[in-house]
């Protein structure tokens, strides 16, 4: 199946995306801006960052509606995307379970 005919699909691959754009933004542009003084790394990282974020939870609400989700776990995912390593453990535990079932 090909990831991006589905919107889990496209969710899942935006997850990781916007993961680890978080993780580059917290783990090298932080330190160029405040330790070596060049917050142009911030500006461009976190806006990247930021756009997908917006996409990330724009797929998510598409998902919450096809597949019916209960708030709870959209409450989840959209936490899970504000947490370092948080999308790739969604990912696993949220829709990856969603996807295996949804083949099965």
């Amino acid at each position: 199946m090909n990831t991006l005919k589905t919107a889990l699909g496209r969710l899942r691959i935006m997850g990781f995306l916007e993961g680890l754009s978080f993780l580059v933004l917290l783990g090298i542009a932080m330190p160029l801006k405040y330790i070596w003084q060049m917050p142009e790394a911030v500006k461009i990282t976190g806006a990247v960052h930021g756009l997908l974020f917006v996409v990330y939870c724009i797929l998510l609400i598409q998902v919450k509606i096809e597949h019916e989700w209960p708030l709870k776990k959209v409450g989840l995912a959209i936490l899970a995307s504000i947490v370092p390593f948080g999308p790739f453990i969604a990912d696993k535990k949220l829709f990856g379970e969603v996807e295996s079932t949804s083949n099965g």
